[in-house]
């Protein structure tokens, strides 16, 4: 096996995490036309949340992505009724400041508690030897628990009362009032839900690299060019478009320096805006 096609194959191990990140933020759209800038700092949250609970008990890792997932959807509701909720509907530069003015919180509360010190989960699963690579077992496992948790979403949107009832708010809100489904309680659990991946897909990171309370703005970079690629209010097409930037980051990967990934991602995010706008997918509702 060549290096290249072994540096794709772990890009997109890597990628199906991307794609889980940017599947809270795209359903986060679809349904309340929220741009979230508390994403970055919400996969922070899930990152230190990892460290913490495995530093605290001595399970696998993986096991914990339960209660981590359990608390982003809490801090979403949190943030949700204390700064979302009021900028409902009004322009999206509401919804930026308010965002943003949330993640500026979190990072500077964090900053305080952890400093800009970088961090690691000393955690690791036994990997598989192809030839003369080995694809470690973090990088496996993360992959397989970003699918199912994908896949999950999946069937929880189209198979289950609640779901249908956050894509008929994310059709016509107005209509789906009129059916008796409450708007607010539905905004409020798709926020919360979009928190909850955020912090899940942070959690894997935390398995895969080093991290810091700051590393959340990188992968909220990713998020948004996977967004972007996907079409943005399509979360399960995320999951596609994620694995496509890991591809592409692990055919970069041996021939640039790691610097230079996040300026063509911005590159590529810059240039779908302009060319694709309604990206791969198109763009639509969850």
């Amino acid at each position: 096996m060549s290096g290249t096609l072994a540096s794709m194959i772990d890009g997109l191990l890597v990628g199906s995490v991307y794609g889980l990140a940017a599947m809270g933020l795209s359903l986060i759209w679809g349904v309340m036309d929220v741009i979230n800038l508390t994403h970055g700092s919400t996969i922070a949250l899930g990152m230190f949340a990892m460290y913490l609970l495995c530093s605290a008990i001595a399970v696998n890792a993986y096991v914990l992505l339960a209660p981590i997932v359990a608390m982003g959807l809490v801090f979403g509701f949190i943030v949700y009724w204390l700064a979302v909720h009021w900028v409902v509907g009004r322009s999206i530069l509401m919804s930026l400041l308010a965002t943003f003015a949330v993640n500026m919180m979190v990072v500077g509360i964090g900053t305080a508690v952890w400093s800009t010190s970088p961090y690691n989960v000393n955690f690791s699963l036994p990997g598989i030897t192809i030839g003369a690579y080995t694809f470690t077992g973090n990088h496996l496992a993360a992959a397989i628990a970003a699918v199912v948790i994908a896949l999950a979403l999946q069937l929880f949107l189209h198979r289950t009362r609640f779901g249908k009832a956050i894509r008929a708010v994310a059709d016509n809100r107005e209509a789906a009032e009129l059916m008796g489904i409450s708007s607010a309680a539905v905004l409020a659990v798709a926020f919360g839900i979009g928190m909850a991946l955020a912090a899940g897909a942070g959690a894997l990171v935390a398995t895969l690299f080093p991290f810091t309370i700051l590393s959340g703005a990188v992968y909220q970079l990713k998020s948004f060019v996977v967004t972007i690629l996907a079409g943005l209010g399509k979360p399960f097409g995320a999951l596609f478009a994620g694995v496509l930037l890991g591809l592409l980051e692990g055919a970069l990967t041996p021939f640039l320096a790691v610097s230079w990934i996040p300026v063509i991602e911005f590159a590529l995010f810059v240039v779908m805006l302009i060319a694709f706008p309604r990206g791969i997918f198109g763009r639509a509702r969850a």
